[in-house]
């Protein structure tokens, strides 16, 4: 169904470049122009995924800079909340088998049936009772269930991650329409993200590809990387919303409050977007540890600016545009769930544990260095 004009006025503007000092590449702006002519962008999830296998190609995303990957992220999630959810797994699994390659690891993917037509996701996350196993016998087959599979009956490959042992996982790649796949449909009853259903999936001595030896996922420096990706992603969802209340504060009927309202909220995203610039240098530095650490930091401080700017619009403009602008509720309800892939309390224990075990780490080599 083609977009209303409604719609089309409600579709927010590329916002300002992400890294400032820097132009928008012009590959990216190209890219969103492309988006802007689709019918349901962001809610057709099949034209959406071809956009976005086509957008992580034109761009290069899977060997580009770190900050050009970030602003085509924040610039898609800007436009539209889902959109950008369902170009981030696609932008992570190209720059994860690019790494490979770059590491002299060679994944042989054609018994996958791989071709410029694919569109990949990246499953990894891990729940109570369920397990996905790794088994070797003349090759690799995976059997058991994977969880939170966002896309899977869209998508036709994926990187997951399998228990090879009691204690290690592996990365493995996988065809979805294999019949060794099952794939469900739920239980998904979310407002948010309505259309990008995460739910399991079964498989049954699945042939699959191994990428990189046991662990290599994890200790790669792409994997913090990845995970500061999604925060630009939500970064820029946030700023969909900003856009909301600069034009609110800028009304006639506007009174000093509104303002208020959006100078905290533009001050929020400030300082997110000054972390995301600064995440950009330093995002391949150190040990995995030290990786982890900036990650962890950078995703707590986006995250808390984007639910600052979605408390601060429910606060600044009511009920109106939650029940009467389409494209307003849909951002929000997107942005609310999207932002559970940040664990909060958790994700800022494990900061502070591996914050721990650097000062000890440090400690011991001090200690050493002294003669005790």
């Amino acid at each position: 169904m083609p977009l209303s004009a409604a719609r089309t006025r409600a579709l927010p503007r590329i916002p300002a470049p992400l890294f400032p000092g820097e132009d928008t590449e012009p590959a990216v702006v190209d890219a969103i122009d492309a988006a802007r002519r689709i019918p349901g962008f962001g809610n057709d999830v099949d034209a959406t995924l071809a956009w976005a296998r086509d957008a992580t190609r034109d761009t290069g995303a899977a060997t580009a800079s770190v900050d050009t990957v970030w602003q085509l992220l924040a610039s898609t999630a800007a436009l539209d909340v889902a959109a950008g959810r369902i170009l981030e797994p696609n932008v992570d699994a190209q720059r994860i088998l690019a790494e490979a390659w770059d590491d002299g690891i060679a994944p042989d993917l054609r018994p996958l049936d791989v071709d410029t037509t694919s569109a990949w996701g990246v499953f990894a996350a891990e729940g109570p009772g369920v397990r996905l196993a790794a088994s070797r016998t003349t090759g690799w087959t995976l059997t058991g269930t994977k969880p939170w599979c966002s896309l899977a009956a869209h998508l036709t490959h994926a990187l997951v991650t399998a228990w090879i042992d009691d204690d290690t996982r592996g990365l493995f790649a996988i065809a979805l329409r294999s019949p060794e796949v099952h794939v469900h449909d739920g239980p998904w009853h979310a407002r948010g993200l309505s259309h990008i259903v995460s739910a399991p999936i079964d498989l049954a001595a699945a042939p699959a590809v191994p990428v990189g030896d046991p662990g290599w996922y994890l200790a790669r420096p792409g994997f913090a990387t990845g995970g500061m990706g999604v925060a630009a992603t939500w970064w820029g969802g946030a700023t969909g919303i900003l856009h909301a209340l600069t034009d609110a504060a800028a009304t006639d009927r506007a009174d000093q409050l509104a303002r208020v309202h959006l100078g905290r909220a533009d001050a929020a995203q400030w300082a997110a977007r000054t972390t995301l610039a600064d995440a950009t240098a330093r995002s391949s530095e150190g040990d995995a540890i030290d990786r982890a650490i900036l990650a962890a930091r950078v995703r707590t401080i986006v995250a808390d600016a984007a639910e600052t700017v979605l408390h601060t619009a429910d606060h600044a403009l009511g009920p109106a545009p939650l029940v009467a602008d389409d494209a307003h509720a849909r951002r929000v309800a997107d942005l609310h769930l999207y932002l559970r892939q940040h664990h909060a309390e958790r994700d800022l224990a494990r900061l502070g544990r591996d914050l721990v075990r650097r000062r000890a780490e440090r400690d011991e080599t001090t200690a050493g260095e002294s003669g005790w």
